[in-house]
This record gives C-alpha cells, sequence and structure tokens, in this order.
C-alpha cells in the first residue's frame, strides 16, 4: 500500500494543504502520516484500488519470482485496505498475515477478506493493527501459529501483545519466510532512523535467507528529476524548504480525491546503505517500467517506482 503519486514540482508551495495554520511549522510525525491515511477521502481512495486494481503486472511478476512456495508464511507491512494482501491470496498464497498502523484502511482490508471468503478457516488471512518501527510490542507469535484463526486480532489479543512477542522474542524464533511493504510505505516514515527501525523489525521476525519485496521512489530516476532536485537542495541549504519536512527527499502534498501525502524520496545509495546497516543484503533492483509494462489504470493510480529485493542476513 501506499500513495505513489506526486505532484510535478518537488520543491513547489505546499500553501495550498488543507491543514491549519497553527500545524503548519510542526515537524511531520508518524501520528500526521497516520491522520492522513485514516482521513476519509484517502480511506475512500485505497479502498477503491484494493477492491477493482488489484496487483499490478510487476508486482506479481516479482512476488512469483521471489515468493515461489504459496503455503510459507508472510508478512506483509502496510497493507492499508488490502490491495496486496487479496493479491496474494487470490494467486493461491494461503498462509498470510498483514498489518498496518491506520486503523481505517485496516477495517477495509478486513472487510474486503471477508467479502472474498479469506477471513475464515485454517487459512484465513491474520489482520493486525501494528506500527513497523514497533513490531515488537505485536503478537506475532498468535498470528502464526494460532489454534484457531479467526482472521483477526480482537482487543482481548491486544492487552497481551507485548508479553506474547517477549515470549516469543526470548524462544528466538524468526516466524515469517519472507516480507512485503509495497506502494513506498517504507518510504511514508518519517525520518531515517525510523525507516531502519522498520528494517530491522522486519528483520528480526524473519528466518535468515527471507526475501523482502518494497518499493520507493527515485529522485535520480531521470534527468528533470535531477534538476529539479538540485533546486529543492539550494532550498535546504538556505534554510528556505517546508519547515514541515525532516530531511532532505521529503515532500508533502495534497491531491484531490486522494488526500494528503507525506513521502521520502530517496536516491539508490541510501537505500543500498540502509539495508546494509540494517541485517539485509541487497540482491535486486529496478524501474517498475523495467520489470514489466503496466495497464493504463495502474499507471494512473500510480507513477513511477523502483523494486527492491534484499534477503535477511543471519
Amino acid at each position: 500500500m501506499r500513495r505513489s503519486r506526486s505532484p510535478a514540482l518537488p520543491f513547489q508551495s505546499l500553501s495550498a494543504i488543507s491543514a491549519s495554520s497553527a500545524l503548519k511549522n510542526h515537524k511531520i510525525s508518524a501520528t500526521t502520516v497516520r491522520d492522513d491515511f485514516n482521513d476519509l477521502v484517502a480511506v475512500m481512495h485505497y479502498t477503491r484500488a484494493a477492491h477493482d486494481l488489484g496487483l499490478w503486472n510487476s508486482e506479481r511478476t516479482l512476488i512469483e519470482r521471489h515468493f515461489p512456495d504459496r503455503t510459507a508464511p508472510l508478512l506483509e507491512a502496510g497493507c492499508g485496505a488490502g490491495r496486496v494482501t487479496l493479491g496474494l491470496w487470490n494467486l493461491g498464497y494461503r498462509n498470510l498475515t498483514a498489518f498496518d498502523f491506520a486503523q481505517e484502511l485496516l477495517d477495509q482490508a478486513r472487510s474486503l477478506a471477508a467479502a472474498r471468503g479469506a477471513d475464515h478457516g485454517p487459512d484465513a488471512i491474520r489482520f493486525l493493527h501494528a506500527d513497523a518501527t514497533r513490531l515488537s510490542q505485536c503478537n506475532l507469535s498468535d498470528c502464526i501459529a494460532p489454534k484457531e484463526r479467526t482472521g483477526r486480532c480482537g482487543p482481548a489479543d491486544e492487552r497481551t501483545i507485548a508479553s506474547e512477542f517477549a515470549a516469543l522474542s526470548s524462544q528466538r524464533s524468526a516466524p515469517f519466510a519472507g516480507a512485503l511493504f509495497m506502494f513506498n510505505g517504507l518510504m511514508q516514515i518519517p525520518g531515517r532512523e525510523n525507516r531502519r527501525a522498520a528494517l530491522r523489525e522486519l528483520h528480526s521476525v524473519c528466518v535468515p535467507g527471507a526475501p523482502l519485496l518494497f518499493t520507493t521512489h527515485d529522485r535520480n530516476h531521470s534527468s528533470t528529476e535531477r534538476a529539479l532536485w538540485r533546486l529543492e537542495r539550494v532550498r535546504w541549504e538556505r534554510g528556505e524548504q517546508d519547515p514541515r519536512l525532516v530531511e532532505f527527499g521529503d515532500r508533502y502534498f495534497e491531491e484531490t480525491g486522494v488526500g494528503r501525502t507525506f513521502m521520502h524520496l530517496p536516491d539508490r545509495a541510501e537505500i543500498v546503505a540502509d539495508l546494509a546497516a540494517t541485517g539485509w543484503t541487497h540482491i535486486f533492483d529496478a524501474m517498475r517500467r523495467k520489470v514489466a509494462p503496466e495497464t493504463k489504470p495502474v499507471r494512473d493510480f500510480s507513477d513511477e517506482c523502483r523494486f527492491w529485493v534484499a534477503t535477511r542476513e543471519a
């Protein structure tokens, strides 16, 4: 899940964003991002995509290439309204756990799973309300091997999250054979150290050798982007950037019918370094257009992005 489209100029004025003036000098935080995703406009946008769009051709190509075992336990971070989660289900993956920190989107994912018969029985999709930077507070142990899968972890589970995950950690068990963080979700975590924290948390719950598939933008992917970001660099050097942004590469903008979006746009070197620093071995990356041609609805929904695959080091 996560918004991929953005205005043409990375440094354009953000004064049109419908936020109160009191908030305009506050740094973007996880709370900002969560509130934006829980907003009705965003919920409707992603719910439509989950119901109508499904997996992109590029996503399906790389999923089938790097996750060949459809019975292996997989974890999807930032599942949103369930577009990728149910796409995996439709491909025959039957051991899925998915989480998001936006409760309104997660409710839509659960509703879609119920509509498609993926919410009950031994192969039910398990959904969790969780933060990628704090997976140690989530009872993934209960969702991986419950006596009876129900498709969701309710309030009673959440009260025992910390103790159950502590027990899992004490056993040094890494329950997942692979992980996905699709549609630039990792890049919607404000702050590089927080993004690295999410990568470390995913590392901690995956077995050695497990693949991680995710996407980012690439601010150097075209000559136009490079020129625009050079101008944005000058703004930062002069202290003229949007004061809400946390670091160079950040964006915060609003689109009609989509809502407000925070997005960090890295360069390739940044992601390679982040993977190395968090226990992941980089094995593949390519721009989406190099992976597979996309339909017009997909291109309208999402602009160009870079796919990444890494494997968990021992």
